[in-house]
């Protein structure tokens, strides 16, 4: 599978737009777009695909996903909001986002929340993640490896993909139910 493994290589896990990214000024909706753009542009699946449009801004800003903006213009808190939006999109639905930054929009709004230190929280947990993926994912691949050595050689190199394709799957879906719960939690607490 060592195919595989260099694209993974060249797979940058551990991509977030830090807080030393993002300016000290507000910024117009175009400039929130090209500072995600330059950050995540590389990660595009498709060379056609966009990290950030301005439709995607207006739903978040309409799903009440951050708090409202002033005089057209996003702050560094806004910024920080839109960078784990952005984050959470691929796994949870904007019901989902919403609640679960109902209450830090709230603290946001009421300054009870020191939202540059909780994102720098975030930049370290996810740093550690990447590196725990890196090594889940060599042990995948191994066993990945084991699980089709009975199959011919011509058959073993698109079946190995075909296995770890379903196997990171299978995964994605364990941990997106298991922040659909903590979700859940939250809407409870606040009920």
């Amino acid at each position: 599978m060592t195919n595989l493994e260099e694209i993974f290589k060249q797979f940058q896990m551990d991509d977030k737009l830090l807080l030393e990214d993002m300016p000290n000024i507000d910024l117009y909706m175009d400039q929130v777009i090209q500072l995600f753009e330059n950050k995540f542009g590389h990660s595009k699946r498709y060379k056609d695909d966009k990290v950030l449009t301005k439709t995607m801004i207006n739903n978040y800003a309409k799903g009440k996903l951050f708090f409202p903006i002033k005089n057209k213009k996003y702050s560094k808190e806004h910024l920080i909001l839109i960078s784990l939006i952005y984050q959470l999109k691929g796994g949870l639905s904007i019901n989902d986002i919403r609640d679960t930054f109902e209450q830090t929009n709230e603290n946001i709004e009421k300054d009870a929340l020191d939202i540059e230190s909780f994102y720098q929280s975030y930049v370290s947990v996810t740093s550690n993640n990447a590196e725990r993926f890196k090594q889940d994912l060599e042990e995948r691949i191994k066993e990945v490896e084991k699980e089709v050595d009975s199959f011919s050689e011509e058959e073993k190199v698109y079946l190995e993909k075909v296995l770890l394709i379903t196997s990171l799957i299978h995964m994605s879906n364990l941990f997106r139910r298991a922040a659909e719960k903590v979700v859940d939690d939250i809407k409870k607490e606040k009920q």
